[in-house]
């Protein structure tokens, strides 16, 4: 399997996982004012357990080939290029909704210092890569063994810890699913290279596993509600880490499968610029909810949908806009004053500025 072939699949895997992402967004966001549930409420249902662990097992996957870098040029990739979006769109939100819609100054500049040291809103993800990667270069420099790691994250995911720091509680909540992808990132490779070459064979084991995926989470009693879903089985804290484990590879077996189709380019378009998405996709959602609303739009599922779509295109747009006018590149692009001084990217090396990845 080329290396080609290999980003081919992890971003058509990355375009699905941001597509459940934002689906959430928008099926609670209309669920909160309908107060009724639709069909992508199903949907998220089936996904709660593996819709993030996916994302953070793929952040993962190449990480061997970079975690032996001396930490300037490892913080600049895997962390200081997290934390630069993360700062700028987290002051974006903070300043429109907060200081400009809100008209709350005092608030704002609250928010945005308690945003430094506390993850704010859906940017969280984006934070949380940073600091897993700052875990995983701390844990490789103390040449910790990986049964030990991955145990200890485990026992933390499957502990449910409730902290008074979001930044810790999500830590311990996925930094197993990114460290695994490091770890693992041989037998997820060889995995869905057996799925390229025995398409039959994958598609059955994909049925059998959402066929599975589907009773534990719905059964018995596991039910979609407008905010949140209740899972049945699947809510049995090993269970759920076994499912969001084989989630996150069925995902990387489906991208594998959907790249034969040059059709679904697009898919893979979409993984390879999710991060665009996932940082404005916020921004557009509830402004359509209110004008489908007012529209006469009531359905949940149809309201849902539409929200959904537009959450993901309007995005890709103004980054295509911006990549084409050159105003506002720093948005979705990290110049190069925003790199360390000395690594690949920054003005005593190169002027390319880094995208949004």
């Amino acid at each position: 399997m080329s290396t080609k072939q290999r980003y081919d699949w992890v971003d058509a895997a990355k375009g699905i996982s941001i597509i459940l992402v934002v689906m959430m967004y928008a099926a609670y966001n209309v669920g909160k004012y309908t107060g009724e549930v639709g069909i992508l409420h199903y949907v998220i249902g089936f996904a709660t357990p593996f819709r993030m662990p996916e994302f953070f097992l793929i952040s993962g996957l190449f990480l061997s080939q970079v975690i032996d870098r001396d930490w300037k040029r490892y913080g600049d990739r895997r962390m200081l290029h997290y934390f630069y979006f993360y700062a700028v769109w987290a002051a974006v939100d903070i300043v429109l909704k907060v200081g400009i819609a809100g008209r709350d100054p005092a608030g704002m500049l609250s928010g945005l210092a308690l945003a430094i040291v506390e993850p704010y809103g859906v940017l969280w993800f984006i934070y949380m890569l940073g600091v897993f990667s700052a875990a995983a270069k701390l844990v490789r420099q103390f040449a910790m063994p990986h049964w030990l790691v991955l145990g200890i994250a485990a026992l933390l995911q499957m502990a449910h810890i409730e902290s008074a720091s979001y930044a810790v509680t999500q830590f311990c909540a996925y930094f197993v699913f990114f460290y695994l992808g490091f770890v693992a990132a041989p037998l997820v490779f060889r995995i869905v290279g057996s799925a390229q070459h025995r398409p039959g064979l994958a598609i059955a084991g994909l049925a059998l596993w959402a066929l599975v995926e589907a009773y534990l989470v719905f059964w018995p009693g596991g039910t979609p509600h407008p905010l949140a879903m209740e899972m049945g089985y699947a809510a049995f804290a090993p269970l759920h880490l076994a499912l969001a484990i084989a989630g996150a590879v069925a995902l990387c077996v489906l991208g594998s499968l959907a790249m034969r189709f040059s059709s679904m380019e697009w898919l893979r378009w979409l993984g390879e610029h999710s991060l665009v998405v996932y940082l404005a996709f916020t921004l557009p959602m509830s402004a359509v909810r209110i004008i489908a609303m007012r529209s006469g739009v009531e359905n949940t599922s149809l309201l849902s949908c539409l929200v959904l779509t537009t959450s993901i295109v309007a995005p890709v747009l103004l980054y295509l806009l911006v990549r084409r006018t050159g105003i506002g590149l720093l948005l979705f692009e990290r110049p190069a004053w925003a790199h360390l001084p000395g690594t690949p990217g920054s003005r005593s090396v190169a002027v390319a500025p880094a995208p949004a990845e």
